[in-house]
């Protein structure tokens, strides 16, 4: 009987050829083999955002270079005057600590959903839904004042008139984002904290005994938007 199996430490050698070129497109489905079906679609959501994303980033550093008049100082556009004094991006630096520091709550919820600890993992992810809600609150209060201002997507007084479409598309896309996520994260949070997971009550988001993976699953949507914010920040407010 001719041997078929390797020794242990060993690899199988690579194929070459026309079946190495199968097995390199067939790599796919051996690397998604073990993934659920959700996280592998949350994967794929990712990634066709970041395409979306990476096209606004890139029509705004296009529209920037290219146009003749001054583009608006960010430094003076989004100051806040605070005891008689302007303070530059002051509110931006907030929005990011808070943003960013709903990620650090999230990777801490998803870290007790997989140790079944329902109490801390609804907890936390309450609070990062609330930090996720302060941010967007913020983020209101900041296109109220430019609005005020007179800043509109078709002009602004600083400058360049793409200034306005550039920020309400980009701001006000990305706060969309942050606002789903806010009314996801309180729809888990409110499953865990009732045991859906530890029951396998039939409903929204729940399928089977045990299915904590959607906690993991928010945790990569909720990363992805903090992430983003941080490129936002850099080619928007501080270029």
């Amino acid at each position: 009987m001719a041997e078929t199996l390797t020794n242990i430490g060993q690899t199988e050698p690579r194929p070459t050829g026309w079946q190495g070129i199968a097995a390199d497109w067939s790599s796919d489905q051996r690397a998604f083999k073990n993934v659920s079906w959700g996280k592998a679609m949350m994967w794929i959501f990712l990634l066709s955002d970041t395409f979306i994303f990476g096209c606004f980033l890139l029509s705004y550093m296009t529209a920037r270079i290219s146009t003749r008049v001054p583009w608006p100082n960010p430094s003076e556009v989004f100051a806040l005057r605070i005891g008689g004094s302007e303070i530059p991006l002051i509110l931006i630096a907030i929005m990011t600590f808070v943003l960013i520091s709903s990620s650090g709550t999230m990777a801490m919820a998803v870290n007790f959903g997989y140790r079944r600890d329902r109490r801390k993992t609804a907890i936390l992810m309450l609070l990062t839904a609330a930090l996720g809600a302060t941010f967007v609150g913020m983020q209101a209060f900041e296109w109220t004042k430019l609005i005020t201002e007179g800043v509109r997507p078709w002009g602004n007084p600083w400058g360049a008139a793409q200034f306005g479409s550039c920020f309400f598309m980009i701001t006000g896309f990305h706060g969309t984002h942050v606002t789903i996520g806010v009314i996801f994260l309180i729809i888990v949070a409110r499953k865990v904290w009732r045991g859906d997971y530890d029951t396998g009550r039939r409903g929204f988001f729940t399928s089977r005994t045990g299915r904590y993976e959607n906690v993991e699953i928010m945790g990569l949507y909720w990363h992805f938007v903090d992430l983003v914010w941080v490129f936002i920040f850099a080619f928007f407010y501080l270029w």
